[in-house]
């Protein structure tokens, strides 16, 4: 496979599967979905928390959501689970989606735009807690 860049990447990975905008995103959340936010520390703190969404560093969420894993989360129940991974723009939780299809979860998508989109959609945030 010839190396085409990372925009060609997140191109042809968004192909393989439908990603949610932010109302999809909180209505799919109120249903059920897990809301896995994996921004980095600096990012939560400066910008603030979706309440309910469970924070998983992005180095960790293969072996946190995976149901056949050791070090899985308690909500990580099974295979079926439908998971929204959100970032701060929508670029790598593109990357953790397709990493979490990888793992068996048909059911893994994305926040299109990130929280970015979630918090200019006037959805909830919690604000940021003083370090």
């Amino acid at each position: 496979m010839a190396v085409s860049g990372i925009d060609a990447l997140i191109d042809r990975l968004r192909t393989t599967y439908t990603r949610v905008d932010a109302a999809r995103a909180h209505e799919e959340f109120l249903a059920g979905a897990l809301l896995v936010d994996i921004r980095y520390q600096a990012l939560r703190e400066r910008d603030g928390l979706i309440p309910g969404a469970l924070v998983v560093e992005r180095n960790e969420l293969e072996w946190r959501l995976d149901p056949e894993g050791s070090h899985r989360l308690p909500e990580a129940t099974d295979h079926g689970i439908r998971v929204i991974v959100v970032c701060n723009e929508g670029y790598a939780s593109t990357l953790a989606a397709a990493s979490l299809h990888g793992l068996g979860l048909p059911g893994a998508t994305d926040l299109t735009g990130g929280f970015q989109a979630w918090r200019s959609a006037g959805l909830p945030v919690a604000p940021p807690t003083p370090s």
